[in-house]
């Protein structure tokens, strides 16, 4: 199983929610978590034959994305 981490613009509990309903629907992913304490935002995702391209198609069905 890959990890990967990406800062991101997922800024609150709510945000996360959101999120977390297309996270979950990706069937690549098997888990993620989202540490909005962090400056970053940072978002961990493992899972198989993930890639950033997968992981931002997910977050913008969302309405999110990935920050550089």
């Amino acid at each position: 199983m890959e990890t990967l981490q990406f800062k991101t613009n997922i800024k609150c509990g709510a945000c996360v929610e959101k999120a977390g309903k297309a996270l979950d629907e990706a069937s690549e992913i098997k888990e993620w978590n989202v540490d909005i304490n962090s400056n970053d935002k940072i978002l961990t995702v493992k899972g198989d034959n993930i890639s950033q391209e997968v992981v931002q198609k997910t977050l913008d069905k969302a309405g999110y994305k990935i920050v550089s």
